[in-house]
């Protein structure tokens, strides 16, 4: 008895008809208040780090700024002293291609992904090629979308899209995967159509994976975003960072990274409130 009780916040035995054991691993779930304020004393924690590293002079500038050289940067973007435009330009032009890419994404991938797990001839006309194209990097294929579609807004937005559009397709087709053989026959013996039982069973069912889709498409955008505004782009945080590592000025590429990844930040905790709305459910089985 002192044996098991002392093993209990590890491991919880479940009596069963044949002394079946069933194991709990890790500690008790933290809060969303605790686990917060780990992320923020680690950001802090590493901040401080930087800075001691910087100012004792272990690193080069060239290799790790100091954090107030990356801010004078930042204020000097600002006020449009890097690259002729002033931040607010180069923020909205990649906004405004990574935005429309993934909209893009979502309005066509979601369908295709869904038509690829219902129908297994669609899946077998569509996933060659997106099997193909997914593991390319958008580098090795940004020359062709140049001579095909010019250095406009369209080849950026367009390559961002490609990025973009295999995760989300591919999600949603394993979504598919998850609406159970119960309820869907249950909907066909009400009399559910066709339209019904993708709209009202397969489509809720997938949608969490769905989500997690558009989450890591969107993260592609993101650095798929320097690509894009490799071509003849004047605007651009992508443009701006490529620009500075041209000169070799480590600031300004720390505070483009940092601006990048601010905003794929804010889009990620987006994501995840909209699957707390959409799918409270996940998690939870």
């Amino acid at each position: 008895m002192s044996q098991a009780s002392s093993s209990e916040p590890l491991v919880t035995k479940a009596a069963g008809r044949k002394g079946r054991k069933t194991t709990r691993v890790g500690s008790a779930p933290l809060t969303g208040f605790q686990t917060g304020l780990i992320s923020l004393l680690t950001v802090f924690f590493m901040l401080a780090v930087w800075m001691a590293v910087t100012h004792l002079g272990l690193v080069k500038p060239l290799f790790l700024p100091k954090l107030e050289t990356i801010l004078k940067a930042f204020t000097d973007a600002m006020e449009g002293k890097i690259d002729g435009a002033p931040l607010a330009e180069h923020i909205t032009a990649s906004l405004f291609r990574v935005i429309s890419a993934f909209v893009l994404a979502a309005l066509i991938g979601i369908p295709v992904g869904l038509a690829m797990g219902i129908s297994p001839a669609i899946r077998a006309m569509l996933d060659p090629f997106i099997e193909f194209y997914r593991p390319l990097p958008p580098l090795a294929y940004l020359p062709l979308v140049i001579i095909w579609f010019g250095i406009g807004e369209t080849s950026k937005v367009l390559l961002i899209f490609l990025a973009c559009f295999a995760p989300v397709a591919l999600a949603a087709r394993a979504g598919v995967l998850s609406a159970s053989s119960d309820q869907i026959n249950a909907a066909r013996a009400l009399g559910a159509s066709r339209l019904q039982l993708l709209c009202f069973v397969v489509f809720p069912a997938a949608l969490p994976d769905i989500l997690v889709g558009l989450r890591i498409g969107m993260g592609v955008g993101w650095t798929t975003l320097v690509a894009a505004e490799m071509v003849a782009a004047s605007t651009g945080v992508g443009q701006m960072v490529l620009n500075a590592s041209n000169f070799l000025r480590t600031d300004i590429v720390m505070m483009g990274i940092f601006v990048i990844g601010g905003f794929a930040i804010l889009f990620e905790f987006a994501m995840r409130w909209l699957e707390k709305k959409l799918v409270p459910w996940r998690g939870k089985a």
